[in-house]
């Protein structure tokens, strides 16, 4: 039954008059609760997070890694094992590879063998984590890594692959009327280079995660997910810091509601917890869990 105009309105002036109240009272940020966004996609890890456990057992190592709920990992190295060796054994675990970093080195001198690593390991994405430099980096290296990376964008395109860049700081040295960040974004191929924002390293370098994804969205597909602990300096250029500066998620400084909504909103399409802290067993579990409870 439709309801009459007359009524339809008064109902309007108490649902107005009931929200003021319950604003009133702090109640209606509650309610809002409701219509917050939930983080729906699913957190990988990069293994790099047990680093030294996968060094002395990977087996053991890999099977608890999957008993805190985890489906698929970001490697940084395979522990002597071939590609092929070891993604058997991630399956075994019941775990599946979808990205990884490789050296600089290879990309700059050998593109296609590491194209054969990644199609053997079954990667998606395939990246770099660190460009070599001496010192403060520079120009004249931002130029050459951006010449590496056009082309190794190029051919991973062609091996149906994605190719990235994972930043860690030291590449926000000004320069003109910005950083070399941003020339390394506007000198690099949209299509065939995307970029991992490591949230910990952006903030270590005193720059803002979400304002980022937001100057350069769909630039990233994959981000680490870490918090920083109070107190750990920021605006620094090094791309170094005491790993003891991990903490769990939702204990640190850094605003991880702003900036998942910002990755949201981005195009972000990977999500990795990276714990490189010598706690990291303890931590990635109570990270796990407050990914699981983020309303925002």
């Amino acid at each position: 039954m439709k309801t009459p105009k007359i009524l339809d309105a008064r109902l309007k002036r108490v649902w107005v008059a009931s929200a003021a109240l319950l604003a009133g009272a702090g109640l209606l940020a509650g309610c809002a609760l409701f219509h917050a966004h939930v983080f729906t996609s699913v957190a990988g890890l990069q293994l790099y997070s047990v680093r030294a456990q996968m060094a002395k057992d990977a087996d053991g190592t890999l099977a608890e890694v999957h008993s805190w709920g985890i489906k698929y990992v970001e490697l940084a190295g395979t522990y002597g094992m071939t590609p092929a060796q070891f993604k058997a054994k991630l399956a075994a675990h019941g775990l599946d590879a979808t990205s990884g970093h490789f050296p600089f080195e290879e990309w700059s001198q050998d593109p296609e063998g590491v194209l054969r690593q990644a199609r053997d390991l079954g990667l998606v994405e395939v990246g770099c984590a660190w460009i070599p430099h001496s010192g403060n980096f520079d120009e004249a290296t931002c130029r050459h890594a951006i010449e590496v990376f056009n082309r190794a964008g190029k051919l991973a395109a062609k091996h149906h692959m994605r190719f990235f860049y994972h930043t860690h700081g030291y590449e926000f040295q000004p320069y003109g009327h910005g950083t070399l960040f941003d020339l390394l974004m506007q000198e690099t191929s949209p299509e065939n280079v995307k970029f991992e924002m490591d949230i910990f390293w952006i903030a270590h370098a005193g720059q803002d995660p979400a304002h980022l994804l937001w100057k350069y969205p769909f630039r990233w597909d994959l981000m680490h997910l870490k918090d920083m602990r109070k107190g750990t300096p920021t605006g620094l250029l090094t791309g170094s810091s005491d790993v003891r500066n991990d903490v769990a998620m939702g204990q640190g400084t850094l605003n991880l509601p702003a900036i998942l909504k910002a990755a949201r909103q981005a195009g972000v399409k990977w999500y990795f917890i990276e714990d490189e802290s010598p706690d990291s067993e303890e931590q990635i579990p109570q990270s796990l869990v407050y990914l699981r409870d983020l309303r925002y």
